[in-house]
C-alpha cells in the first residue's frame, strides 16, 4: 500500500492510500494527460459520488480508464 498526500482544488490537503499497482497507473494517466497527480485527483474528486470515499473513487476511475483503453484496441 502506498499513502500519498494530495492537494484537492488547490486548497484542501488530504491523504489517500492505494495499492502500489493503482498508484502506478494513476501516475501514468496523469503523465499521459500532462497533469499533476493533484490535478487528476481533484478531477476525480469533483466527479465522485459523495457516498464513495476518494480512494475508492480513484480505483473506479482507473478501472473505467483502462476499460476505455481496451475498447480502443478492439
Amino acid at each position: 500500500m502506498k499513502k500519498i498526500s494530495v492537494v484537492i482544488a488547490g486548497r484542501h490537503y488530504t491523504s489517500i492510500t492505494l495499492e502500489e499497482e493503482f498508484y502506478e497507473v494513476l501516475l501514468s494517466i496523469a503523465k499521459e494527460n500532462n497533469q499533476s497527480i493533484n490535478a487528476l485527483v481533484s478531477k476525480i474528486d469533483i466527479n465522485r459520488d459523495e457516498n464513495k470515499n476518494l480512494s475508492s473513487a480513484i480505483r473506479v476511475y482507473i478501472l473505467e480508464y483502462l476499460k476505455q483503453q481496451l475498447k480502443k484496441l478492439s
